[in-house]
Formats: C-alpha cells, sequence, structure tokens
C-alpha cells in the first residue's frame, strides 16, 4: 500500500497544503509508521507522519523513535492533530475488529477531517503482508477498491476474500457486485493459464486486460499490474444494500 500511495496518488502529497500523514491504528509495534515515513519522504521531504494508537502503552513504547517529521500520540477515528486536516489516513487491519454496521460511521468521521483532497485508506492484509486489499474513500465518499497479491502467494485471485474490507469482507455473497467482481478476476485469471509458462506476471498483465475488455472499470494500467495490483472503480464493487 505504502507503494501504491507513493506512486500513483504521490501527487496527492506533493500537491498538498499541509503534507500531514496518519498511520491510525499502527499496532503493537510503530513498524508501519516508521517505514510509512521512510517512503513518503522520498514523495516530500517535509511529510509529516503521526502514528496514531488507542493504547497509551503502544504509544509510550513508540516515543523513543520519534524524529523530525515522525510523531506518535494517543487517540482514535477523532485524529487528534490539533485541528489540521491530513492529507492522507490510512488505517490497516483497524476496522475488520469492528461489526459490519459500524464501519460507514467511521468512515464519516475520518473523512469529515480530511484536507480538500485527502485520502482516508481503510485496508486489509494477511500477516506478512502477501494479499492485502483496501478502500479509498476521499471527503465526499468511496473512490476505489484496491487489491495486492504476491505472486506466488494465491491459486485464485479470489484467495484475497477473507482480507477484504470491512465494508465487503461479509458481501462476497452470490448476488453481490464485489463477488461478481472476485469471478470475473478468478475467470480472466484461469482463462490466461496458458501464460503461466511466462510468468504469473505476464498471466497477472492479461487477467486485467482482459477485465477492462469485459468493461470492469479499472482505474490503474500495466504499470501498477505488473506489481501485482489492480484499482477498480467503487460503484462497481459497492454493497448492493446497507449494512447489517
Amino acid at each position: 500500500m505504502d507503494r501504491w500511495l507513493a506512486g500513483p496518488h504521490g501527487r496527492r502529497l506533493r500537491q498538498a497544503a499541509d503534507p500531514l500523514v496518519v498511520d491510525l491504528g499502527y499496532g503493537a509495534a510503530p513498524t508501519t509508521a516508521v517505514e510509512l515515513h521512510h517512503r513518503l519522504s522520498r514523495v516530500r521531504a517535509d511529510v509529516e507522519v503521526v502514528g496514531i494508537e488507542i493504547e497509551p502503552e503502544r504509544v509510550r513504547r513508540a516515543k523513543p523513535l520519534e524524529r523530525p517529521g515522525l510523531s506518535f500520540r494517543q487517540g482514535g477515528f477523532e485524529i487528534p492533530v490539533d485541528g489540521r486536516r491530513p492529507a492522507v489516513v490510512r488505517a490497516f487491519n483497524v476496522l475488520r475488529q469492528y461489526d459490519e454496521s459500524e464501519y460507514a460511521a467511521h468512515w464519516d468521521t475520518v473523512r469529515a477531517r480530511l484536507a480538500p483532497g485527502g485520502l482516508f485508506i481503510d485496508g486489509t492484509c494477511d500477516e506478512i503482508g502477501r494479499r492485502a486489499s483496501w478502500a479509498a474513500i476521499g471527503p465526499k465518499g468511496p473512490l476505489s477498491l484496491s487489491i495486492s497479491l504476491r505472486f506466488g502467494a494465491f491459486e485464485l485471485p479470489s484467495d484475497v476474500a477473507e482480507r477484504l474490507p470491512k465494508a465487503l469482507i461479509h458481501r462476497n455473497v452470490a448476488g453481490e457486485p464485489v463477488h461478481r467482481y472476485l469471478q470475473a478476476l478468478d475467470q480472466a485469471w484461469l482463462e490466461a493459464s496458458a501464460l503461466a509458462s511466462f510468468g504469473n506476471r505476464q498471466r497477472w498483465l492479461a487477467m486485467c486486460r482482459a477485465l477492462r475488455a469485459a468493461g470492469w472499470p479499472l482505474l490503474d494500467g500495466p504499470d501498477r499490474w505488473r506489481l501485482g495490483e489492480v484499482t477498480v472503480a467503487w460503484p462497481a464493487v459497492a454493497p448492493a444494500s446497507p449494512p447489517n
């Protein structure tokens, strides 16, 4: 996700009046916030990353790692950054802990605090980051769903289903748009099996091209596809009914 943010969305950070980035709910160790600062500082040298955790002990343990452009504080979805409006808020493996009926309210809380043109990223990944997905949400609502899989770490693209964002993880059932999308990915992947001898990257590229040809509104292109990523416009996968 850091790679995706620093790549096609790096312009958001470069153009931001206040280059503030929040790593919300960084977890037991502040590794993700430290890595995020390191990677985004290549995009904009004056980026400021604030790691936010609800548990005071986690904040206390992270404090020794503070340096110019990187700090830690206690808080939650209210984003306690002294009234500033972040250009990016990232929450990975946070909302998956909540009930499906709760995610929309948290989305609204965070996006109301974004800077104009800002981005809230709600994502989920496995323990070692080889299967991940994330929803990108702007100030006016959700924009896209991205899937990122490490080649060799899956049999079918739909293996990512158990790592979908909370908004979609319970919607992978017949009749729901995200189910149709994952099924279309699998079908295109299987139909591209003849390219397996040339490597999974070529097979993934063919899969993405087939989806675009079939009318799926993919928002990226070969430069991202070759990394094992694919991003689709949110309306194509949005839940068909309100959360339970």
